[in-house]
């Protein structure tokens, strides 16, 4: 965490001392920390990962749900960095069209999990 909190406020400095000259250029420095950032999470993400695995294998778990549910974190978690970046430029409606995308992608991912929990309370009746 030292290590974001350092490469982030270094970023708003360096972007608050470019807004005073050349304010285009500040955009741009937000973003590239932004994405440094993201990557970094990425990297973390990995274990994340692994640990969810082992998590599937001892709880016996059906691989699809896991899979379901991770494909939608990953839509929350891109559709935050990406909408936040729009906004940060001054682009608001471009954010709020990638959250609405985001919300019925995860609305259609989510279909099948409805449908099987609905099948599964009709077998147990």
């Amino acid at each position: 965490m030292l290590k974001i909190a350092v490469l982030a406020i270094s970023g708003v400095l360096m972007a608050v001392m470019l807004k005073q000259v050349k304010p285009e250029y500040s955009v741009f420095i937000s973003m590239a920390v932004c994405i440094c950032i993201f990557i970094y999470l990425l990297s973390k993400l990995q274990t994340v990962l692994g640990y969810l695995s082992q998590l599937e294998v001892f709880a016996h778990m059906d691989g699809v749900w896991l899979e379901t549910v991770l494909k939608m974190l990953g839509i929350t978690y891109i559709t935050q960095f990406a909408s936040d970046l729009c906004k940060d430029a001054g682009y608001s409606a471009i954010a709020n069209q990638i959250e609405l995308f985001a919300k019925i992608s995860i609305l259609f991912l989510s279909f099948p999990v409805l449908m099987a929990l609905v099948q599964t309370i009709g077998e147990a009746l």
